[in-house]
Parts: structure tokens; C-alpha cells; sequence
């Protein structure tokens, strides 16, 4: 009531008051007076509830970002935010978002640097999802490189990963390169029609289709233990110089160290890998395996083992006990056949040879040689 009154009995109010005495009954005037500050106060609360009240929550997907002051081709900035930080959304406008950061700025950013709590869950579920994967190789990006939530250039994104990161390789998959096709050639002939032309003689119409280009992905695990689709061609994998100079011109996908030797004063790693054709697009992951043993008499790597088979991911490795034989490295290949059924098979390396470990009740499988079938 007090201050009401200091409110009424104030400069402004008693100048307003000179001026509508004259037309208004005091007492409605009073009146008036009185609900002026309620109404302002009111109108105060709904502005501060406009302002604070989060519509939803968003993440940074571009590497930084400027929030400015206001929506305008020449603003202030309010603040700076960047990759993967959460921000609360207060308003839209147009291409325009108002956000407010964790540490209190607030400033307009452009929608096209925002993703949804959607896409950030769907990280989290790839990361808890392949926590315990055996990381089939290492790589370091070639360039700066989205890390997306399933393969493809236009699936959503979020974290963004520097150019020279370290990154370890846990699984293949493949999309279609938006807008790219392979040229219509008479292999990709879907039908043919013959019309006869005047003077009698049939003539081929092929009708061609294009074939869209097909890219080859990476599950992938950061450095920041984060989980994610990157493009594979933006991945060198870190293969050793030693084994790297047999791929003979084909892609190596993936390696593994089965065990390491003495060799005088120093230890030398003997390698599986795994390799393919070098093109994307692929039904399996890998079409041979080799592996690499070290020669301790000629200081060098020798092949000792090869073999060919329509190979999918991933790869094992451990540590096995083979009785007389002893502790042993071994490793399990996935092999997909032509119905598409996939079976495991099991090797052992007892340095230089590599055997199968067959499962118990399991058949041997002869293997022809190329030259046999040759002679065939």
C-alpha cells in the first residue's frame, strides 16, 4: 500500500495526472493509476517467462560458431560456441535459432549449425552399441570428417573429427554417393528390342540403366571414445611399412598382430591381414587373408599362409591353449557363403605354419589350387 502510494504521489504520475485531471473524475483517474503497475509488472513477468522458456534442447554440429545479437546483416556478437556443445533453444526465426549456452550467453545462431536431441541419442546408442567391438585396424583421417550416425553424405552428423586423428576401425558398410552413377554401358543392359528396319534386318534397341556409385563406410571410435559412420576414403589405415609393400596392388582392410618373435637383441610382430579388390562396393568385407611370419635365419617376412574366401567382419584374435603345442595365437574368420549364410573357421599359427582347428564334428575342406584347376 506504502509503496502504491510513493507510485501515485510520484513526479511522472503527478504530471500525467495535470494532464487528465481536466477530463477524468479523480477518483476513476485514481482508479486507473492504481492497475497501471499491476499490468506492468504482469506484462514484466510474461516477458522474462518469454524469454527463459526452453523449447528444446540442440547441439553445435559445425566446428565453431557466432552467436549474434540480433537477427540483422550487421550485429553484435554475443558469444562464440563450438562442435558438440549443448545449448537450450528459446526462439525461432526464419533460418535463425535464439540459444542460450551453458554458461549463461545467449545469441542467434543459424539452424544449419544445430542438430537434434535425436541425433546426439543416436551417438550415444552407437557408442554403448559397439563399446566391446574388436577394432578390426587403426587409421588416421586425411582430412576434417564428419562423424555420422549411419553411412551415407547426407545422413545427420554431429561431431566433427580433426585431419591426422587416430581413430580404430570397427566395422564396413556401404552407401550410395548422392547424385553419382556409372555411365549406362551394355553390361548394365536391362532389356533389348529388336525392330526390323526396312530393308528387312533386325536391330538392337538396348535400353541402358544407370547404376549408382556406391561408397565404402567406417564404424569408427575416436579419440573421445565416440562412435560413428565416417567416409572410408578419409581413413589411411596405419599399416606397417613391412607388410604394407605385399598388398600386390591390393587393399588391405584390416590387420592384426598374432604374436611377436626374438630375433637377436629386438622382437619383430608377425601380421594377418585381411584384403580386398581395390574398388568400394563389394558384397563382403575381404576376398583373402595372408599372413606374415618372420624369418629369423633371413631377418625378413615370409607369406606363411594364404587363402581366398568371400570374408565379412570382424576378425578374431586371441590367445589359445593347443595342449603339447602350448599357448598359441589364433584367429577366427567370418565366411559368407552364396546364399548368404555366414560360418566361423578357426585357425592356429605354430610359427610358420598356419592350420585350420577344426570344431568338433567338422569336415575338412579341400582347397584346389589354381594350377589344378587349370589342368582341369
Amino acid at each position: 500500500m506504502e509503496a502504491r502510494s510513493r507510485y501515485i504521489d510520484s513526479e511522472p504520475v503527478k504530471r500525467l495526472l495535470q494532464q487528465f485531471v481536466s477530463f477524468v473524475p479523480s477518483s476513476t483517474l485514481k482508479f486507473i493509476l492504481f492497475l497501471i503497475p499491476v499490468f506492468f509488472l504482469v506484462f514484466l513477468s510474461a516477458c522474462n517467462r518469454g524469454r527463459s522458456h526452453v523449447l528444446e534442447i540442440a547441439y553445435v554440429s559445425g566446428v565453431q560458431a557466432n552467436l549474434r545479437d540480433h537477427v540483422a546483416a550487421v550485429y553484435e556478437k554475443a558469444g562464440v560456441v563450438k562442435n558438440g556443445e549443448r545449448v537450450e533453444v528459446l526462439d525461432h526465426d526464419r533460418r535463425f535459432v535464439k540459444v542460450r549456452t551453458a554458461s549463461g550467453a545467449m545469441g542467434w545462431i543459424e539452424q544449419r549449425y544445430l542438430v537434434g536431441q535425436d541425433v546426439y541419442d543416436q551417438i550415444q546408442k552407437l557408442t554403448a552399441d559397439n563399446q566391446s567391438d574388436p577394432v578390426q585396424a587403426q587409421g588416421t583421417t586425411r582430412n576434417d570428417t564428419n562423424l555420422h550416425v549411419e553411412p551415407g553424405r547426407d545422413t545427420e552428423h554431429l561431431y566433427q573429427i580433426s585431419s591426422g586423428e587416430k581413430l580404430s576401425l570397427l566395422k564396413r558398410g556401404t552407401a550410395e554417393k548422392p547424385g553419382a552413377v556409372v555411365p549406362p554401358s551394355r553390361t548394365t543392359s536391362r532389356a533389348t528390342s529388336s525392330t526390323i528396319m526396312p530393308g528387312g534386318n533386325p536391330q538392337n534397341n538396348e535400353k541402358k540403366q544407370a547404376v549408382p556409385v556406391i561408397e565404402d563406410w567406417w564404424l569408427v571410435r575416436d579419440s573421445h571414445n565416440r562412435v560413428g559412420w565416417v567416409l572410408a576414403r578419409m581413413v589411411d589405415l596405419d599399416v606397417p611399412l613391412d607388410v604394407a609393400q605385399y598388398a600386390e596392388g591390393q587393399r588391405i582392410v584390416a590387420f592384426f598382430v598374432l604374436n611377436q618373435v626374438q630375433d637377436g637383441d629386438k622382437k619383430v610382430a608377425q601380421y594377418l591381414t585381411v584384403v580386398t579388390e581395390p574398388k568400394d562396393g563389394l558384397p563382403f568385407d575381404f576376398n583373402q587373408i595372408r599372413v606374415f611370419t618372420w624369418n629369423v635365419k633371413r631377418h625378413r617376412y615370409e607369406t606363411a599362409y594364404r587363402e581366398r574366401m568371400a570374408g565379412v567382419l570382424p576378425v578374431t584374435v586371441s590367445q589359445e591353449n593347443f595342449d603339447k603345442e602350448g599357448m598359441l595365437p589364433a584367429f577366427t574368420i567370418r565366411v559368407k557363403d552364396d546364399n548368404g549364410n555366414v560360418t566361423e573357421r578357426k585357425y592356429k599359427l605354430n610359427t610358420p605354419i598356419v592350420r585350420r582347428v577344426l570344431a568338433p564334428g567338422e569336415e575338412p575342406v579341400r582347397t584346389v589350387s589354381r594350377k589344378a584347376r587349370r589342368r582341369r
